[in-house]
């Protein structure tokens, strides 16, 4: 019974570990953005890297996501009989809820997934070994741009998905479900406000911390040998993706709480 309990606590104890280890590792990163010489050219390359790696991905899942979204809604606005709103109810859940989403899981799962790599890598090379013995901060050098290219390029491509998103579900509305373009963009901009835009950027930029912390974080403590690398580099994507949900729906509920809703 006793040995039950201690592997049982086992996988609580590692748990708690690894929330610390991330933890300290987020402080470190704030503790290092102030430092100079900042890393401009290594900022530059990796901002790339992502935009790279998540413009075209993003781009197309964007236009099948608006379409299901003002399919769904129009369906159901149309069971209710409130179909000039279903502009409204379609563009503020694609920029509110599908926007940074959708950014957060490719920014994890193409951008994040690589700098893991990348940073394991060098950590079973002992480069970082290497680094910290020439007095340099791996930390500074490696993990800061990462986690600022990663949180720039999340709210860029949030934007861009919340054009494509909105103008794929207005095509989708106006060409498959028969409704008034004039009705579609009356009702979004009755309903929509500043503020909704705001909180998608805020998700966004969250999401790119957690995406580049944890990627970077897995990837300094890689298992041993190359299949530990790729080990993290799995524990990275399901990590960050579990993180971000978790965030969303904090920052939901305080985002409903603070903000009353527009009135028409």
């Amino acid at each position: 019974m006793s040995a039950q309990v201690g592997k049982a606590r086992v996988p609580v104890a590692s748990a708690f570990h690894q929330v610390g280890r991330v933890t300290a590792l987020f402080l470190d990163v704030l503790r290092a953005i102030p430092q100079r010489p900042f890393q401009t050219r290594e900022f530059l390359q990796q901002a790339w890297f992502f935009a790279s790696v998540t413009i075209f991905p993003t781009a197309m899942v964007a236009i099948p996501f608006g379409a299901v979204v003002a399919l769904q809604l129009g369906s159901l606005t149309t069971q209710i009989g409130a179909q000039s709103f279903t502009g409204a109810a379609s563009a503020l859940a694609i920029v509110q809820q599908a926007s940074p989403l959708v950014t957060a899981l490719l920014v994890a799962g193409a951008g994040g997934s690589a700098v893991c790599a990348d940073i394991g890598a060098r950590k079973i090379r002992e480069e970082i070994d290497a680094m910290e013995v020439l007095g340099v901060n791996p930390i500074h050098r490696l993990v800061v741009p990462r986690v600022l290219a990663a949180m720039v390029v999340s709210v860029l491509l949030n934007g861009l998905v919340s054009v494509v998103g909105v103008a794929g579900g207005y095509v989708f509305n106006v060409l498959v479900q028969g409704g008034t373009p004039g009705a579609y963009l009356a009702s979004f901009s009755a309903l929509a406000q500043l503020s909704d835009l705001g909180i998608s950027s805020i998700k966004a930029v969250l999401y790119g911390l957690v995406a580049g912390i944890v990627a970077a974080d897995r990837g300094l403590n890689p298992g041993g040998g190359p299949k530990g690398v790729g080990d993290a580099v799995n524990q990275s994507v399901v990590i960050t993706f579990l993180v971000l949900f978790l965030i969303n729906v904090v920052l939901t509920g305080i985002y409903l709480q603070l903000v009353p809703p527009k009135l028409v």
